[in-house]
């Protein structure tokens, strides 16, 4: 494994270990309830391309930032799922985690991430997990 993959790999396992381990440790130090919300956005593009990544850092600096300025984590991953047709595919993937309030807006400001991406690169599908947390800082 190269270095800058060890490097994420041990990035994301101590962010997963906070949003897992948050309710207990939050109990302690009063932290609040908020939803962690991670996208997984495939790049390979229906009819032909690949979201380069210039093109992935500007849907990130046009569409999400605006949405929450208050801070996201993102990475990529290598992605496989089953399409519509019934076919596995496997592309290159970028993974967005929003940690946030449970509010209606919020809400709508991810539906609205979700359907940009799907309609800019024609996607048939961004897959999102949403997860209850507690944070503190």
């Amino acid at each position: 494994m190269r270095a800058d993959r060890r490097g994420a790999a041990s990035g994301l396992a101590a962010l997963l270990c906070l949003i897992w381990l948050a309710p207990g440790c939050a109990t302690h130090s009063g932290g609040e309830r908020a939803v962690a919300d991670s996208l997984y956005f495939g790049t390979a593009i229906r009819g032909g391309g690949e979201v380069r990544p210039r093109e992935w850092q500007a849907f990130i600096d046009e569409v999400v930032t605006p949405r929450f300025p208050q801070g996201i984590s993102s990475w990529q991953a290598a992605g496989q799922w089953r399409n519509r047709a019934g076919r596995v595919e496997k592309e290159p993937s970028h993974v967005l985690l929003i940690v946030h309030p449970d509010s209606l807006d919020d809400e709508q400001r991810i539906r609205e991430i979700v359907s940009i991406y799907k309609q800019r690169f024609r996607q048939e599908a961004v897959l999102r997990v949403r997860s209850p947390a507690r944070v503190s800082f």
